[in-house]
């Protein structure tokens, strides 16, 4: 039986393409060129990505692995921010779509600045609930946190989409993923949930994502890796939606540019099949 979440219905959805922002100045594998070559390495990505028709961005600092955790103790550079801030800033001017923001591995709080001074759309967090052990340590969810920071900034329409055990990560202790599902969603709050594979472009295990399904509600349900336009086919009618990274770059590789023609691939097979906002 699915929950009854204490939010409004989601209103992102569809095909999410990601910009993986590349090494920046400070990171252990930076761009070379600088702040400027990395943003014409995200204008080139987003463009391919709006070229290729799909129905939001979100724009993670991928490239500054090792991440740091995020969060007061250990919050990301100064600088990583305020790139990230003008890289959101500009797509949200210069897009019709939908944008958001995940900064990793989980500073939900400053995901939710930036997007509130930008007018982004949504943020994406890893640890929403709970306590995970990842590659970064402990990482506790901040909630509480989190939700009370978007009121505070009048940003009731920047929508969170959070991960329920999370890629890269395990759960402190035992966790079905109807629970967590159910955490993330009634007592977290989130507008709505993420379910992925062990790692970076991994397929979803099916008997998981049937689980989360089954809690979550297809309104407010996404796949955040291992999507591809075959398996969509199937899944695609039974989600909110699911953002796609890998398969959308030049021969499906994770460190290639994005390829618009494999984006209109993508958005053509899916296009019209998600599971509608208006029924959310």
């Amino acid at each position: 039986m699915s929950v009854e979440p204490g939010t409004a219905p989601c209103t992102v959805g569809g095909l999410i393409g990601v910009v993986h922002l590349p090494g920046l100045p400070g990171d252990p594998r930076p761009l070379a060129g600088g702040f400027p070559a990395a943003r014409r390495f995200a204008n080139r990505d987003a463009d391919a990505l709006i070229e290729g028709g799909v129905d939001a961005i979100i724009v993670e600092n991928f490239g500054s692995a090792p991440f740091v955790k995020g969060g007061p103790s250990e919050p990301l550079p100064h600088h990583q921010l305020a790139f990230m801030a003008e890289v959101v800033g500009d797509l949200v001017r210069r897009s019709p779509i939908p944008i958001g923001v995940n900064c990793l591995r989980n500073d939900a709080s400053a995901a939710m600045g930036i997007a509130a001074a930008t007018g982004a759309s949504f943020v994406r967090v890893n640890v929403h609930t709970g306590a995970y052990v990842t590659d970064q340590g402990l990482i506790e969810g901040r909630a509480a946190e989190t939700l009370r920071y978007r009121r505070s900034l009048d940003a009731e329409h920047v929508q969170i989409l959070a991960d329920v055990l999370v890629k890269h990560a395990r759960p402190l202790g035992e966790l079905s993923v109807d629970d967590a599902v159910q955490d993330t969603l009634a007592r977290g709050l989130a507008d709505g949930v993420i379910v992925s594979g062990r790692a970076t472009g991994a397929a979803v295990d099916e008997d998981t994502l049937a689980k989360a399904l089954s809690v979550a509600g297809s309104g407010r349900l996404f796949i955040g890796s291992g999507l591809t336009p075959e398996i969509s086919l199937d899944w695609a009618p039974k989600l909110r939606g699911a953002i796609v990274g890998t398969w959308l770059k030049e021969n499906g590789r994770l460190s290639a540019p994005v390829d618009a023609s494999r984006v209109a691939t993508f958005a053509d097979a899916v296009r019209g099949r998600w599971y509608p906002e208006e029924a959310a």
